[in-house]
Parts: C-alpha cells; structure tokens; sequence
C-alpha cells in the first residue's frame, strides 16, 4: 500500500512538473508560431501548446509561461487574461504585432504594457511600420542573459544609441524581408535589450533602442520582441535562442 501511494505521488509530481514547464502560445498566425515551437524546443527542450484566442483554456495559471502572437484584434477577454496572469505573477511573452495599431482599440492594452503609438508624421515622432526591408538587430545588453546565453553573434553593426552621437560596432544580426515598427513610445522605465536599424524606401537610415525590452508588471514579469513579421525571423537560431532565455530568466 505505501508503495503504491508513493509510486502515486511521485507521478503526480512528474505530471505537475511537466505541465509546470509547457508553454502557451496565442496566436492568430500559426505557422510561424509552429517554426518557433520547433525551435523552443531544440533549443531548450521546451514544449509548447500553440492555441487561437477562442481556444484558450480556462486558466493561464498552470503555464510556465504565455507567448501572445496575435496580428489583428485583441479580444477583450483574452486582454484581460493576459494582464491578470502577469500581474498575479505569471511570466508574459508579447511578440511582434502584439503591439500594433489594432490594440490602440483595447481598453487596459497599452496602459498595461506602459507604452503608446503616437497618431502624427512619423518624422514628428508617430507610429509607422515598415515592410519588405532587411533589419540589423543590435544587442544593446552585453550583461543580459537574454541576449548573451547560449549566444554567439558572428557579426557587428554599426550603431548609435539614442541620445549618444558616436557610432559604435555592436553584436548583432540580420533578419532579411520583414518588418519594422518606428517610434513606439515607452512610458516608463524598463531594461532595454536589443536596438533595431534599417534603411526605409525613401534612403532614410532609422535607428532605435526599442527592439526588445523587458520590465516587471504587478507580480509577474513581461518581455517584448519586436521582430517576427515573417516566418524566417523564427528560422533564425539568435533570435529563438534570445526568446528561450526569456522564458527560463530568472530575475
């Protein structure tokens, strides 16, 4: 009998632990959520259930982490899941169009994640993404786990900080045919992780330290990754491997 209830408990502990380690991913776009799974999973041996906003279970609780990948609408009760997951302590992954002019829409979105995306000319400082361009992402956290575990950069860019004037040869890589967001608006303070540079169609070079960022929120925690317009930005084994680090950093 005592054997029985110990073997019990061990696999109830095994089956605690292994949910404890999966991954939910939220997503509008699946095919290059599945490429970044496979990736997830080669890289770090983590495991993730890749859902649609009208799948997703009843509670966020049970989840190591939550990746939210959602291009167009945000519903209003999938937004509110995510806050009070972070916020009660849970670990949140948004990528790439999570942040996007579609959310301007949601309630308690950008409030939440303290950030805002100006409605004037881009040279004056407005929201604008940019298509079809190649993209040198820059780490501009030579300290930071995410952007140095399990890391090696096999080429520099050169680059200059906002507010600095000096350019300065930095690790960094290229994503070929994607998409950038100009100007995103940080609200407070948070640890900026990776810079973004590119040449727009008119010739203009835009430079800017909001690649990706992470903060704490309420209990829990929050990362952002700017790239991942096209699937070959999850074909790129840099960019996996920063979004793996995020999920197993530990503040």
């Amino acid at each position: 009998m005592n054997s029985f209830v110990t073997l019990l408990t061990v696999l109830l502990l095994v089956g605690f632990r292994a949910t404890a380690q999966d991954v939910l991913i939220v997503a509008d776009e699946i095919p290059a959520m599945e490429v970044l799974a496979k990736a997830l999973n080669a890289q770090e041996k983590l495991t993730a259930k890749i859902v649609t906003q009208t799948d997703m279970p009843a509670t966020l609780t049970p989840f190591r982490a939550v990746i939210v990948y959602i291009h167009k609408d945000l519903d209003s009760i999938p937004e509110k899941a995510f806050i009070n997951y972070a916020m009660n302590g849970g670990k949140l992954l948004c990528l790439h169009h999570s942040i996007s002019s579609a959310k301007r829409r949601n309630k308690s979105w950008f409030s939440f994640l303290s950030i805002d995306l100006p409605k004037k000319e881009v040279a004056e400082g407005g929201y604008k993404y940019v298509g079809d361009i190649d993209m040198s992402v820059v780490n501009l956290a030579s300290a930071h786990f995410i952007t140095t575990h399990k890391i090696t950069y096999a080429s520099t860019v050169a680059y200059t900080r906002e507010g600095e004037q000096k350019e300065t040869p930095l690790p960094g890589i290229v994503l070929t045919k994607t998409e950038g967001f100009l100007n995103h608006q940080l609200l407070s303070p948070r640890t900026i992780l990776l810079g973004f540079k590119f040449t727009d169609a008119t010739g203009k070079v835009w430079m800017q330290d909001r690649s990706a960022w992470c903060m704490p929120v309420g209990r829990g925690w929050l990362f952002y990754g700017q790239p991942g317009h096209a699937i070959s930005d999850f074909e790129n084994p840099i960019y996996t491997q920063m979004i793996a680090n995020a999920l197993i950093y530990k503040e």
